[in-house]
């Protein structure tokens, strides 16, 4: 579920914020220059990698001026670094915080370094990934900054900065498109020119002497964009800053191994490294896709097939939240959707039926409760495979499920008619399956 949105006052703006998780410490992150509080949490990995900080600290969101949720500029205006210190210490504030941690990534980590050299009684500690002080990873002539800055651009809302900061997630299409969703979300097109232009010419360096706060450097031996030698020179200037050298190509925060990273910092912020951090969760899965979609698709035409499929993705959405579940992947006319409890599957799948038969469209689905491995931004395991065999033998409209399922919910009123045993593509036995019946 989406964590409250509140707005912190500044005169006449409004800072939206958020705060997630209740641990002694506090923790700010600021992932980049650019945000929206709620729509990240449609961004899977980005969900993930707030909910592991939450685990041991009380994470801290904003927005600032002129991006996502809060007050715009101006038009024609851009806010000052010194305007986003006034935003992030009006918004520490409201939530009650006298020092918070801060972590952040590349054009982001302007503001945390700013804010930690003027403000040390309020930083704890910083954790800087990718951070870059000065614009050296960019070409320095004015003309290719331009084109530079033109391309993000010409290319904001459509993705452009997953395939140019995290290109080992820009396979994942389905990624892409929310990811896109929160660029468009964040910020508009020309505000992202803008800033991004200033902030290449911007330069910082001169303060890192300057900051006398706990100071973690984090980079990634393969950077994609941010070469290692930009945080390396942000740890020799920093007085007693820490660097770490981590595998990987990723320049967004959250992306990558956020298992490794949150570890590193957890341990830094703490003093006390997380035990064993284990990515393998009892969860139910939920497959649901269309019946008979290619036939419908070609009876309805390309435009009214879109609007149809646009209605079928904006209800599932709403329903998988509704239960308390997770919207995991699409692909194309179905979904794989993960939920902590096997009757709220249920009863969700339930619901997307009746939805579904309002909007003359026949669903299927299919649900098994097992043991899964959580990767970045989907789901492995041998529970996964199950789930999606049950789903292939349901029939239309029919919502089956394992054994497994029966079992956990005996009690719950609801009722199932057995359909026997069932082999399963490549998976060992015989299952026995069940339909469940109306309520």
């Amino acid at each position: 579920m989406t964590p409250e949105t509140r707005y912190a006052r500044l005169g006449d703006l409004h800072i939206a914020y958020q705060v997630v998780g209740r641990g002694a410490l506090d923790v700010t992150l600021i992932d980049q220059w650019w945000s929206n509080v709620d729509s990240l949490w449609r961004v899977p990995p980005f969900a993930s990698f707030v909910e592991r900080l939450a685990t041991f600290a009380r994470v801290i969101l904003l927005d600032k001026r002129g991006t996502g949720l809060s007050d715009p500029v101006p038009l024609g205006g851009l806010p000052t670094l010194e305007e986003w210190m006034d935003d992030l210490t009006a918004v520490l504030d409201a939530v009650g915080s006298r020092r918070t941690a801060i972590i952040s990534g590349l054009g982001g980590s302007f503001l945390s370094l700013l804010f930690a050299a003027t403000y040390p009684e309020r930083t704890s500690a910083l954790a800087l990934v990718d951070a870059y002080a000065r614009g050296d990873h960019v070409p320095r002539d004015t003309g290719s900054r331009d084109r530079d800055v033109e391309e993000i651009r010409a290319g904001w809302g459509q993705g452009i900065l997953v395939r140019r900061l995290a290109p080992d997630e820009a396979g994942n299409e389905s990624f892409v498109q929310r990811f896109a969703e929160y660029e468009r979300q964040s910020a508009s097109p020309g505000m992202a020119g803008a800033m991004l232009k200033m902030l290449y010419e911007s330069d910082v360096s001169h303060v890192l002497p300057t900051i006398n706060v706990p100071t973690l450097v984090i980079v990634h031996d393969r950077s994609a964009r941010i070469p290692p030698e930009s945080g390396r020179y942000i740890a020799q200037q920093i007085p007693n800053a820490r660097y770490v050298e981590l595998p990987g190509s990723e320049n967004l925060v959250w992306a990558g191994d956020q298992v490794a990273l949150v570890a590193l910092v957890q341990e830094f912020f703490t003093g006390t490294r997380p035990a064993d951090i284990t990515d393998r969760v009892l969860a139910t899965v939920l497959f649901s896709d269309i019946v008979g979609s290619t036939e419908l698709a070609a009876k309805l035409g390309d435009r009214r097939w879109k609007e149809l499929l646009d209605s079928h993705d904006e209800l599932s959405s709403r329903l998988v939240e509704q239960f308390r579940g997770r919207l995991v992947d699409r692909q194309g006319d179905g979904f794989l959707a993960t939920f902590d409890g096997p009757a709220r599957a249920i009863r969700c799948a339930l619901a997307l039926r009746t939805g579904m038969k309002d909007l003359g469209i026949k669903t299927r689905a299919g649900l098994h409760t097992g043991e899964i491995e959580r990767r970045e931004g989907n789901i492995g395991g041998i529970a996964v495979h199950i789930g999606a065999r049950v789903a292939n033998l349901a029939g239309p409209e029919e919502v089956l499920v394992s054994r497994t399922v029966v079992d956990l919910v005996a009690g719950s009123e609801i009722a199932f008619a057995d359909r026997g045993e069932r082999d399963l593509k490549g998976v060992p036995g015989r299952w026995t399956l069940f339909a469940v019946e109306e309520a």
